[in-house]
């Protein structure tokens, strides 16, 4: 049996995020990760991912971009030689190749067993991601046996895409990415769309995150919002990490020949079928961009920005088919793979400790979580706007682990 005080799960940006501010507190502490440093980036992305955060905005404690190209994206393997290197610069203390099989209160302790040995902790901090399984429609069991079903968590490359049409179901920043790849690969691609947020790359000469960032939307709190539960729902942003700036959308989609349809509505024997709500979500998309967009002009106007920056203008509206097609044939459309890109839902089936809600999430209070001595990391939306991106992991890092070493000397209870 080995101990330490504090256990981190997980060595991803969030579990390095606090590792560091740990170690600036002076508690020992030792990060458990089931492969190596980032795991799932090395082995649960495709093969042309870029960040969709430009490389000014991969901020961690301790840690600012300082190269030549602040503006650019950072390719797959660049993300995770960023990682690398940044566990190596703060020693950070992991024991990898090590998978959490349970974790149980003992006490006023913490036992997290492993495959490799158990360890006990006084604190603990969950920063195993949000990633963790698929989340796949049960309707995708009445697909013919004929046709291959994977997730985006699986797709790595149009090589390993039969010849033949895709549907591609998930509107989002993967979706959308993998669905143009696929159309640019050859293949006659479907896109079926549901609830989606969509944003140009650039707006009046600045990209649209620099924008939010400088207007200081990312640094919403949690606080501040009417519905918590939905906000930490939102889909991923349409968005693609392009080297030329180049925005990704239904429009841009459908110019290169993609069709889109809505939102998947299961599969009778072959023939797909579609909700008729194409249009009124693709409106609804639509208004919420230009809500953003005219709080950024006002934001840029106060600020005295205006002189600088480009113009202001109106985006096109979404297109979409004055006809919706609400059912299709895969045979006849020769549709030979389905790839699900419709998020992820939480795995915590190692975790015995009663923090969950009904659907499976850790109950927290901004990453402070219901039970004595737990944190979380690393979640959407935890504290900030920005704690899904690396950009944010820093600033719930510093606050959490303050809280933690309160806690740790008597000085604060399990409330935020």
């Amino acid at each position: 049996m080995q101990r330490a005080t504090t256990i981190i799960i997980g060595a991803g940006q969030a579990g390095l995020a606090m590792s560091q501010q740990l170690t600036e507190l002076n508690v020992d502490h030792i990060l458990i990760e089931r492969g190596q440093v980032a795991n799932s980036w090395r082995t649960e992305r495709w093969d042309s991912l870029r960040l969709l955060t430009p490389n000014w905005q991969s901020r961690l404690p301790g840690y600012f971009y300082e190269g030549p190209d602040p503006d650019g994206f950072r390719t797959l393997g660049e993300t995770i030689d960023l990682f690398d290197n940044y566990a190596e610069k703060i020693s950070a203390p992991i024991q990898s190749e090590t998978n959490v099989t349970r974790v149980t209160a003992e006490g006023q302790d913490y036992r997290i067993a492993t495959d490799q040995g158990e360890w006990t902790c006084r604190t603990l901090v969950i920063a195993s991601g949000v990633m963790n399984t698929p989340n796949i429609p049960g309707c995708a069991d009445d697909l013919p046996t004929s046709i291959r079903s994977i997730s985006s968590k699986d797709y790595r490359n149009p090589g390993q895409i039969e010849d033949g049409g895709v549907l591609v179901v998930g509107p989002s920043a993967s979706g959308v990415q993998i669905a143009q790849e696929l159309k640019l690969a050859g293949h006659d691609v479907i896109l079926s769309i549901g609830e989606h947020v969509r944003l140009p790359r650039t707006y009046r000469g600045k990209d649209i995150l620099w924008l939010m960032d400088r207007a200081g939307l990312f640094d919403t709190t949690i606080d501040e919002v009417d519905d918590p539960n939905r906000v930490r729902r939102l889909p991923s942003m349409q968005l693609v990490g392009s080297p030329t700036g180049m925005s990704i959308g239904l429009n841009s989609l459908q110019a290169l020949g993609i069709e889109i349809v809505g939102r998947s509505g299961g599969f009778r024997d072959s023939t797909a079928l579609f909700s008729g709500s194409l249009a009124n979500v693709c409106q609804l998309a639509d208004l919420k961009m230009n809500r953003l967009l005219a709080s950024l002009d006002e934001w840029i106007q106060n600020s005295g920005l205006n002189a600088e920056l480009e113009p202001s203008y109106q985006l096109r509206p979404t297109r979409v088919p004055e006809t919706p097609t609400l059912s299709l044939s895969l045979a006849e459309r020769g549709i030979k793979t389905v790839i699900w890109a419709t998020g992820f839902k939480p795995d915590y089936h190692w975790l015995d400790l009663p923090v969950l809600d009904r659907k499976g999430h850790l109950r927290h209070t901004g990453g402070v979580v219901d039970a004595p001595g737990v944190y979380a990391m690393g979640l959407p939306f935890m504290r900030k706007r920005k704690s899904g991106f690396i950009d944010g992991v820093a600033d719930d890092a510093t606050a959490l682990a303050r809280h933690l070493r309160g806690y740790l000397d008597g000085q604060i209870s399990m409330a935020a």
